[in-house]
């Protein structure tokens, strides 16, 4: 659950003694080796603060890979781990640039950190006391309040919402069941632009939303979805996928693209798309782009004769009925010691598949399993590679 932050705790922080205090432990391991040792001497020198540095560092080193220039910040596991990605936070930031933008749930600051770079203005409220002067100390150059993020408290600003969707540790995906929820958030911000972030699993079809739902991934794992009002949408734009990499490049799609794509036999590659981008309902969008046809209509592989650059494929070396038995036999065959199982529209798990594959080799393989005209079909192909610049 985390430790549960005072603000005596963090009036201590604020000082000069618990800023030397925070110094000193985070000299210390503490990790599982030495945690015992070091928690125990954290203890015996700063007595009933020790909860809070503990907390404070060990959090702080989880973070640092999500949210950058983050190692001076105060911050709570349970804020962490909803808080947005800052290369996923800078993307919405630039979005917005030039706005005057109020997050309504700004917790400890971290979409207020990037906000405040590009933003005319940027607000931040919470009603959580703690997380609110967390955010004041990780941002002071943002205007922090606290109000109820249903209860509008700024005029003319882009309304920035991320709603609560953890709850005993699992999230929820009901749109009713979030904190705001949904409903509620869009009835009080009803004519105002509004931005909303959600978790990538919530159902679109339960949503009643007039503009753009965009999925955004960050090296190929999808980090959520963002509903944008139809006054912060581009014209004809209900779908958008971004995919992001650390090394800064981003690839979009949208709906308002040509989605004109074949379905026909294999090329030499099986290509499968980024999750953001079959999320988002855009996978004959993506083949488009890239040249690419479908293997099935209700599938989201793609194949093509070349490999897009910046795109993971997988080069076909045979093609066959899915049977266990024959997969095992063509890999064994193939000297096959190690294999990547992907698996779409077919139910196979491959935790289960793999030690019935009874491998012995010494050659790595990958295998997709997959439907094709309601037959499962599985292609062994060469290790995935991410296709290079021609």
């Amino acid at each position: 659950m985390g430790y549960d932050f005072t603000g005596a705790d963090l009036d201590f922080m604020d000082s000069e003694a618990g800023a030397e205090a925070l110094s000193v432990v985070d000299e210390l391991e503490l990790d599982a080796r030495s945690s015992v040792r070091d928690i125990s001497s954290v203890r015996a020198r700063f007595s009933d603060r020790a909860g809070a540095l503990i907390e404070t560092v060990t959090v702080r080193r989880k973070a640092r890979v999500k949210l950058l220039d983050s190692d001076r910040w105060w911050v709570t596991d349970e804020a962490v781990q909803q808080a947005t990605p800052t290369l996923v936070a800078r993307r919405r930031a630039a979005r917005l640039a030039g706005r005057r933008v109020h997050d309504v749930t700004c917790s400890i600051g971290s979409e207020l950190a990037v906000l405040v770079d590009t933003a005319e203005l940027a607000v931040g409220s919470d009603l959580d006391p703690i997380r609110l002067r967390m955010a004041a100390h990780n941002v002071p150059d943002a205007t922090v309040l606290r109000a109820d993020a249903l209860t509008p408290t700024t005029r003319e600003t882009v309304v920035v919402a991320d709603p609560g969707r953890r709850s005993g540790g699992r999230r929820r995906h009901d749109p009713a069941a979030l904190e705001p929820p949904l409903p509620e958030l869009f009835d009080a911000y009803r004519g105002r632009d509004l931005v909303v972030k959600c978790a990538p699993g919530l159902d679109f079809d339960a949503v009643d939303w007039a503009g753009e739902i965009e999925v955004v991934s960050l090296d190929g794992g999808v980090r959520e979805a963002c509903l944008w009002s139809e006054g912060l949408s581009e014209n004809g734009v209900r779908r958008r996928a971004a995919v992001l990499r650390s090394d800064g490049s981003t690839l979009e799609f949208t709906d308002a693209e040509s989605d004109d794509i074949p379905v026909r036999s294999p090329g030499g590659y099986i290509v499968d798309p980024d999750g953001a981008v079959v999320r988002a309902g855009l996978v004959r969008h993506y083949g488009a782009r890239f040249d690419l046809w479908q293997l099935d209509p209700r599938i989201a592989y793609l194949t093509g004769d070349t490999i897009p650059a910046g795109v993971r494929g997988f080069a076909i070396l045979e093609q066959s009925k899915f049977s266990e038995k024959v997969l095992r036999q063509q890999l064994n065959r193939m000297d096959c010691g190690s294999v990547e199982i992907l698996v779409r529209g077919v139910d196979v798990d491959p935790a289960i598949l793999r030690p019935k594959l009874k491998l012995r080799g010494s050659v790595p393989l990958s295998v997709v399993i997959t439907r094709i005209d309601r037959s499962a079909v599985a292609f062994v192909c060469a290790p995935g590679v991410i296709g290079q610049p021609v």
